[in-house]
């Protein structure tokens, strides 16, 4: 919930990819309330389309941020609308409940496709939920292309994008697929820290690194029967919270936040067939450097930044929803038995081309 990431890419939707510019346009901090207050309000949903309270609202002011963030990246790159063959757009997560074949993420395609002229590509995750499949992750089948182009890899390989949930994906030597989210990423440690500090995120970790972990309530965490569940598998982004968290000074949480990060991390190598000889860690929580460590004492392999690989950490899931963009548009798979649990690979994203003004 922290901005929008545009990038652009060129690709086939297959193995063939060039990464063109990209670009961050953080939300100001009302935008911010706003989505956070959507969470809330999106529990009462009970039917995906449904847009109780203000949620209307909200989508509509997101949208808009989207149409505003991808015309300005058009404009610092003197690119126009014709330079552009479709828009991947996944919008905002307020609910994820596949159990309940729920999933909503606010965003109007079409809006956006008539604003820009340029036809997108959103609700990614509405037919594989329909389906039977959890909808989540749904990069994975990008991750696998970019291993695909490692001229020297170490097999087999995973990529961890910790973002407010963190997800993995293994990828093995014959590029066999498994990816599923594997506990909880940025939001409780982000959320902590702007309850005790007033900031945003916890820079660094320079305040975990100050603490002690309190051993009892990391167990009460690592019982959840999430983490013994079978996959593929995910998460909404309230799943986990910081109820356990009463009576901890912010370091002590803090720190023991960091470490119930990097050991649901470590603990996603028990389900695949094979050690992971590299680990390479996009999303935001790559920038957390006690983070990282505290990663590379739990697993395996080498731990290394999406940089180290000639990658954009920050940009890599922006990328993604270009690729299945493409994909979508050639009714390619974008989902898989191995990583959300649908019964055969499924296309899916809804095309929304622009209305003639």
């Amino acid at each position: 919930m922290d901005g929008i990431d545009v990038a652009l890419i060129r690709t086939d939707g297959q193995n063939s990819i060039e990464h063109g510019p990209n670009a961050s346009f953080p939300y100001d901090a009302g935008m911010r309330q706003a989505l956070a207050a959507a969470m809330k309000t999106a529990t009462a949903i009970s039917q995906r389309h449904e847009r109780p309270g203000n949620l209307a609202q909200i989508e509509h002011d997101t949208t808009r941020a989207h149409i505003n963030a991808v015309d300005s990246f058009l404009q610092q790159n003197r690119l126009s609308d014709s330079d552009i063959d479709v828009i991947g757009f996944h919008g905002q997560t307020v609910l994820h409940r596949p159990d309940a074949a729920l999933t909503v993420q606010l965003g109007d395609g079409q809006l956006m496709a008539n604003e820009l002229s340029i036809p997108v590509v959103h609700d990614l995750r509405r037919d594989d939920v329909a389906a039977g499949g959890q909808g989540a992750p749904l990069v994975p089948v990008y991750h696998r292309a970019l291993a695909a182009s490692f001229a020297h890899r170490l097999q087999p390989v995973a990529f961890v994008n910790i973002g407010g949930i963190s997800n993995v994906t293994y990828v093995g030597d014959d590029e066999q697929l498994l990816a599923f989210d594997c506990g909880p990423g940025n939001a409780l440690l982000d959320d902590w820290t702007l309850q005790h500090t007033g900031l945003p995120y916890d820079k660094d970790g320079e305040l975990a690194r100050s603490g002690e972990v309190d051993e009892s309530v990391l167990h009460d965490y690592l019982i959840s029967r999430f983490f013994n569940q079978s996959v593929p598998k995910s998460l909404d982004r309230g799943d986990f919270t910081l109820a356990q968290m009463a009576g901890l000074s912010p370091a002590n949480g803090a720190r023991t936040l960091v470490e119930l990060t990097a050991r649901s991390i470590a603990s996603a190598a028990n389900w695949f067939p094979d050690t992971p000889q590299d680990w390479i860690i996009c999303g935001g929580g790559r920038r957390n450097r006690f983070l990282m460590q505290h990663i590379a004492a739990h697993v395996q392999g080498i731990v290394t930044p999406a940089e180290a690989h000639h990658l954009n950490g920050d940009c890599l899931e922006a990328e993604a929803f270009a690729y299945l963009a493409v994909r979508s548009l050639k009714g390619l798979p974008i989902t898989f038995p191995t990583t959300t649990g649908v019964e055969r690979p499924l296309t899916g994203g809804v095309l929304n081309k622009p209305l003639v003004k």
